[in-house]
């Protein structure tokens, strides 16, 4: 991962992440802090961005709703690798019906646009986080099951596998000690991937009321409650438009890397 993280995109990514989570401990002003006297107040030293239509701190704000964004996708992420890698590395190893019945049933899943899934489940069992991370896990989890999937009948068939069962280990040392460790590049690139579309849906169902609830900023809500003061104040809506932008170009790139480093023709000159 050192080699990851060398790159542009990564420097730039742990530039972000290092932003994001030191907030607190950066001299910004409370995002909650309202001041309406000074609403729409230009950049200051005090206020590096300037203040919103509830004289908000901008940038703080933007802070605080990177690191919301960081934490809800990765925690989705997370959650679905763990239930989604567990059922494909379960299902191509062992096979028969029960690989049958487990990928039909991802099959399903993924007949749902994650978008509408994601609104369904959210108008259900309400917005917020909480709801949030679960719902996007859910929406997930058949991409990596597939993934995992692929992955294991790639190498199941390899003769260090085979070499492994003929000395008599057991089935769960076989997959967790030689199969998941061999498949574990595609893994991170499908990760990266899934962080990157968790962000944009975490700030659509944001923007839609769905997700993280007023007053707790999200790049989502941020950009549509400044709507209505676009003509009176455009760049309440370019900050975090361009924040959202940015985040999500250098989480694509970094995914681009990994996928390359991760490219077993790499090694081979291709």
């Amino acid at each position: 991962m050192k080699q990851a993280f060398s790159s542009p995109s990564g420097v730039l990514l742990l530039a972000i992440l290092l932003v994001s989570f030191l907030g607190p401990l950066l001299p910004l002003a409370d995002p909650l802090a309202m001041d309406v006297a000074a609403r729409f107040a230009p950049p200051s030293s005090a206020h590096l961005l300037g203040q919103d239509e509830y004289g908000r701190d901008l940038l703080a704000r933007l802070i605080h709703a990177l690191r919301s964004a960081i934490l809800i996708s990765c925690g989705a992420a997370l959650i679905a690798a763990a239930i989604g890698v567990s059922i494909g590395v379960v299902a191509g190893y062992v096979r028969g019906l029960s690989e049958t019945m487990a990928m039909r049933i991802m099959d399903v899943i993924l007949c749902f646009p994650p978008l509408l899934l994601a609104m369904l489940a959210a108008t259900l069992y309400g917005a917020g986080p909480t709801t949030l991370v679960p719902v996007l896990a859910l929406v997930f989890v058949p991409s990596f099951t597939r993934v995992a999937h692929a992955s294991v009948m790639t190498v199941r068939g390899q003769d260090y596998v085979n070499a492994t069962k003929l000395m008599g280990a057991p089935a769960h040392r076989i997959i967790f000690r030689t199969i998941l460790p061999n498949i574990a590049g595609p893994l991170f690139v499908q990760f990266s991937f899934v962080v990157v579309m968790s962000v944009i849906l975490e700030s659509g169902l944001s923007f839609l009321g769905l997700g993280v609830l007023p007053p707790q900023p999200s790049l989502g809500t941020m950009i549509g409650s400044a709507r209505s003061t676009f003509a009176q104040e455009p760049w309440l809506l370019l900050a975090p438009c361009l924040t959202l932008i940015l985040l999500v170009l250098v989480l694509n790139a970094f995914c681009d890397h990994l996928r390359q480093l991760f490219d077993p023709r790499r090694g081979a000159g291709a």
